[in-house]
């Protein structure tokens, strides 16, 4: 080795070692990313812009689509949503911004849908033709939608053997404050996860996980079904504070709307959800829903107060029209009160707050479209809902 090289080659040597100890010291402080995937955001809901906004600050390429392609225009000529979290401020990126929802879908690994159970068959159809082999659907929260899209999308004629995977709650809470601004109060930190088929639930789980680590497995889309928290939290809320609600211009269910009475009717509420998962046999951790206004143990955390001092859920709230009623009651509370039926399990609460909703919109809300029976579910055996749940159909 001549001279030159030989005081060239320790200084390369140790230029190499400082470069690797920085890189080390970067991944340990959380600078560096690994390449982020490809993730389909379906729908226009709060949820929705929160997540764009989020997985994008997380490195992954997000294609954002809705319903309404007018809403969107201003997404398309700035593709930029205004975040604002404790954090504070900033405007994130969004890769895509796709009016057609076959741009967002095609080649993507996960596919999130964080909308309102009420949209879930009309995105259902409108996804079918474009649904790839291995793709991974998210609903966050399900209500069951993981079974109900999935059979929508087969009677629309997909072939594609996709997973279909639902959460108990939003991995946000958060609240649009204009087009594409959005205001995220808290994160998730425990997403109990239950997927259908439960057969593929090793690939989903790793593919979802990617995108949020904190998700937990469920036994399957069942399970996740019954983590669902707003059919819980939300019935109760708005029929306890029914006349105030129509009374004044804004109210907060969470602050002036949660008192004693209210708890501890939504405590029973949520006694019998879990007495419903233990009569099927699923096992704990059931999330009971004290620990969202006692501890930090709830999948948002500490969340009860920081939900009250954000001041974001002072809104007026329609007792015809709000998601509230149209999702958490007509549909999440009546699909509990139909496995309860099934599972021969007394639910006296769930009952009476479905009869009380019924009277209010003026219907038999045990008739609804999302209970077992509508779904054609309700005569299965517990042997033959179990195959079905793990092997989906044929």
């Amino acid at each position: 080795m001549n001279k030159r090289l030989a005081r060239i080659v320790p200084f390369c040597v140790d230029a190499a070692v400082s470069w690797f100890k920085a890189v080390l010291a970067a991944h340990d402080a959380g600078l560096l990313r690994e390449s982020g995937m490809k993730i389909a955001v379906l729908g226009g809901g709060h949820g929705c812009y929160a997540a764009a906004a989020d997985l994008s600050e997380q490195g992954h390429e997000v294609r954002f689509w809705r319903r309404d392609a007018q809403a969107l225009q201003s997404l398309v000529q700035h593709p930029f949503i205004h975040l604002k979290d404790s954090e504070g401020e900033r405007d994130v990126r969004i890769a895509k911004i796709c009016p057609n929802i076959g741009d967002a879908i095609a080649g993507a690994e996960l596919i999130l849908i964080p909308s309102p159970a009420i949209a879930q068959l009309d995105i259902a159809k409108a996804m079918a033709p474009y649904l790839e082999d291995g793709q991974v659907v998210y609903l966050p929260p399900g209500t069951f939608g993981s079974y109900i899209m999935s059979e929508a999308v087969r009677a629309a004629g997909s072939k594609a053997e996709v997973s279909w995977a639902e959460t108990g709650t939003l991995p946000w809470l958060v609240r649009k404050h204009g087009p594409d601004n959005v205001a995220v109060t808290m994160r998730a930190t425990r997403l109990p996860t239950g997927v259908y088929p439960a057969k593929r639930s090793a690939h989903a789980m790793a593919v979802i996980k990617q995108a949020f680590p904190c998700i937990e497995p469920c036994e399957d889309a069942l399970s996740g079904a019954l983590m669902n928290a707003g059919p819980i939290i939300h019935p109760p809320l708005i029929l306890m504070n029914a006349a105030p609600l129509q009374h004044f211009e804004a109210w907060d269910i969470h602050n002036e709307g949660t008192q004693q009475a209210t708890r501890s009717v939504t405590d029973k509420l949520d006694n019998e959800r879990i007495a419903i998962r233990e009569a099927i046999g699923y096992k704990a951790p059931h999330f009971p829903l004290s620990d969202h206004y006692l501890n930090d143990q709830w999948m948002y955390g500490d969340s009860h107060s920081k939900l009250v001092d954000s001041g974001d859920w002072r809104e007026k709230i329609d007792l015809h029209s709000h998601r509230y009623m149209t999702e958490d009651t007509m549909l999440g509370l009546a699909f509990l009160v139909s496995v309860a039926n099934w599972a021969e399990c007394d639910a006296p609460v769930a009952n009476g707050l479905l009869a009380i909703a019924g009277g209010i919109v003026g219907r038999d809300l045990r008739l609804g479209e999302r209970t077992l029976s509508a779904l054609g579910l309700a005569h299965l055996s517990r042997a033959d809902m179990h195959a079905l749940l793990v092997e989906g159909r044929e």
